[in-house]
């Protein structure tokens, strides 16, 4: 029995069993697989669901305001705009509902463990500017702190002095994550104000090429403390949380590839 076409390529049929083989020759068969799980756990999770329902004013009023945003408003010029993107109004509306949905089910998912999650991954998302002088001994790291010390300007001595690359932008390292930080300047960072210089510090995982050890002078420039209040961060971090709940989800799942 011949496979039911797929799809055609220049009215040439490709079958279900050919469309697998291609996308196993191109390595994106588990790519696909996993799309198709993916969506039909949100599918079947939003359709048995009774605490994610969307009001259908709120799917009008968005088609509408797009419709405006998109100059799509004439009858005409809107059905015209959904043929061309291989679109009918029962589909594109669907489709509207469906994003509602599934925000809204991503934040009862989420919502219960967000705080603990934020806590878990706080020290990642906590960040501090520092600015750097990195030099290859600890007695001229002892020297040029005392120079900072006593009224020496720390941009210039960077300049001067430090090894690395950002010294052309006076020792500035930029934010950085508390989290990847080594414990030892961690330590530090976490107990100094703001325009306190910390070190010389031996860096474990910086040597120069030649294996010659590096030492660091730091100076705290300002803290960033991660947020909840941060509306960017917090759907970064329930998106992280629903795609860990779906992982788990397809993980539990009997499916068997069927072809011909």
């Amino acid at each position: 029995m011949e496979s039911l076409p797929f799809l055609t390529i220049d009215d040439q049929p490709i079958s279900v069993k050919q469309a697998v083989k291609y996308l196993h020759a191109s390595g994106k068969l588990p790519q696909f697989i996993g799309d198709i799980l993916r969506q039909y756990v949100i599918e079947q999770e939003i359709s048995t669901r009774e605490d994610i329902d969307i009001s259908p004013a709120l799917t009008e009023q968005t088609i509408i305001d797009f419709r405006l945003k998109n100059q799509l408003t004439d009858p005409q010029v809107f059905q015209e705009w959904l043929k061309k993107n291989g679109n009918d109004y029962a589909t594109f509306h669907a489709s509207v509902a469906f994003n509602f949905q599934l925000e809204k089910l991503k934040a009862v998912i989420t919502e219960p463990k967000l705080p603990e999650y934020f806590i878990e991954r706080k020290i990642y998302l906590d960040r501090v500017v520092l600015s750097r002088i990195l030099v290859d001994n600890l007695e001229l790291g002892e020297e040029l702190h005392t120079q900072i010390e006593e009224g020496g300007r720390f941009e210039q001595i960077a300049r001067e002095y430090s090894l690395a690359d950002d010294r052309i932008v006076n020792g500035m390292m930029g934010p950085i994550s508390r989290g990847t930080m080594p414990d030892i300047l961690r330590a530090a960072v976490d107990v100094a104000n703001p325009g306190q210089l910390i070190g010389p510090i031996k860096l474990v995982h910086e040597t120069s090429e030649s294996g010659e050890q590096r030492y660091g002078l730091f100076r705290v420039e300002q803290y960033l403390p991660a947020s909840l209040e941060d509306t960017q961060l917090k759907q970064a971090l329930q998106n992280e949380l629903f795609e860990k709940w779906l992982a788990e989800k397809i993980q539990k799942l009997t499916v068997k590839l069927q072809v011909n």
